[in-house]
């Protein structure tokens, strides 16, 4: 039997939280245990305010709303990342300029934003790739100097850390994503983090369709109407509730899924001068949501897939670079982006789930060792 890329991973309270929400009489959105994941967030990362929503991709789309990015504004951010980082801004008018990957890790290279900086730029938007901070003091720094906002890609960054500080409370706001190949799941889904206080108001507005809702079931106004912009952001009790019991799990699931992390990393120092192991700055936490593999060409890295498939083992590549996507390449600025294209073809990823047994934990690692010979 195949060892799957990834497994969703069940606590054993979802179904319950399921029901109360169910009894509870409302399964729309901001109910009991919408309120119990941000107040869990808004403890652990200490921030102004969290807002679920219904994807990762949605909270890109109200950063780039409160924002106020309009036709012309330019925004850096990585060529290698997922799509919705870029979509998130180009829905909006922006002009994307993409920053090349370092050259020890697939994150943006904070080194090269400053000359990509114009007086059309108003967003840096560092995404934390395989749950690694980017430096942030160099990118805040360039953001307080040039009166930029900054919006983390929090995607897979949950319980990762910068020099001591929670990814995602750092920028002006940031995106999280509970998707179900993250280490925290509710199949789809979510999550603003507000940490500007100047975005506070405005966002809960954006995330209950334009209209100043949440402010009237707080008795606030005596009528809510349309009052700005916005759209169906927040998702249904039902998922709130699957997250929450998640939630409560955390660092058992981290403990976890560590312990594979640390597995792969120990198996694989013979081989590291072969193959480009994951890396983690010093001033990073890992968080271990993904575990990667560097090879050194493209045919070396669909051999190794192929390898492991045979062998019962599914593992994957990850993100190709947007600048030079079919959709984007005619509007990128030509610069080359060697690092990223290198990440694009080459870097591998392997099975890192807690539905993976011991034994087939080892078995991976035996098949990767044996393809390297």
């Amino acid at each position: 039997m195949i060892i799957p890329f990834n497994k969703p991973f069940l606590c054993g309270k979802e179904s319950q939280y399921i029901l109360e929400a169910v009894s509870s009489g409302k399964i729309s959105g901001n109910g009991i245990f919408t309120k119990k994941c941000h107040s869990f967030f808004e403890s652990s990362l200490t921030c102004q305010k969290t807002l679920l929503t219904s994807s990762c991709t949605d909270a890109l789309e109200m950063s780039a709303i409160l924002a106020r990015i309009e036709s012309g504004d330019e925004v850096i951010m990585p060529s290698f990342t997922f799509v919705s980082t870029a979509n998130a801004f180009l829905l909006r008018g922006a002009k994307l300029i993409f920053v090349d990957s370092r050259s020890d890790h697939p994150g943006m290279n904070e080194d090269l934003i400053e000359d990509l900086i114009t007086d059309k730029t108003k967003v840096i938007v560092p995404v934390h790739y395989a749950g690694v901070a980017c430096d942030m003091d160099k990118i805040t720094s360039l953001a307080k100097e040039y009166n930029l906002f900054v919006v983390e890609d929090a995607a897979q960054a949950i319980d990762s850390y910068y020099k001591g500080i929670p990814l995602g409370s750092i920028g002006d706001m940031s995106a999280f994503s509970f998707h179900e190949t993250k280490n925290i799941i509710s199949g789809e889904g979510g999550m603003l983090v507000v940490n500007n206080p100047a975005f506070s108001d405005r966002s809960e507005i954006i995330w209950e369709k334009g209209t100043n809702r949440s402010a009237f079931w707080r008795g606030e106004v005596d009528k809510y109407g349309w009052v700005d912009i916005g759209s169906s952001f927040l998702p249904s009790e039902l998922t709130a509730a699957f997250l929450y019991a998640q939630l409560e799990e955390l660092q058992s699931i981290q403990s976890r899924r560590k312990a594979i992390w640390n597995a792969y990393y120990e198996a694989f120092q013979p081989i590291k001068d072969k193959l480009q192991l994951s890396f983690i700055p010093d001033y990073a936490t890992n968080n271990s949501h993904m575990f990667y593999l560097v090879c050194n060409s493209l045919e070396e890295r669909d051999a190794l897939i192929r390898h492991l498939y045979k062998v019962g083992v599914q593992s994957v590549f990850h993100y190709q670079s947007l600048h030079k996507s079919s959709f984007y390449s005619e509007f990128h600025d030509g610069r080359e982006l060697p690092n990223s294209d290198h990440y694009s073809n080459c870097l591998v990823r392997l099975p890192l789930h807690l539905g993976l047994t011991s034994q087939e934990v080892d078995r991976i690692i035996a098949s990767v060792i044996s393809f390297v010979g």
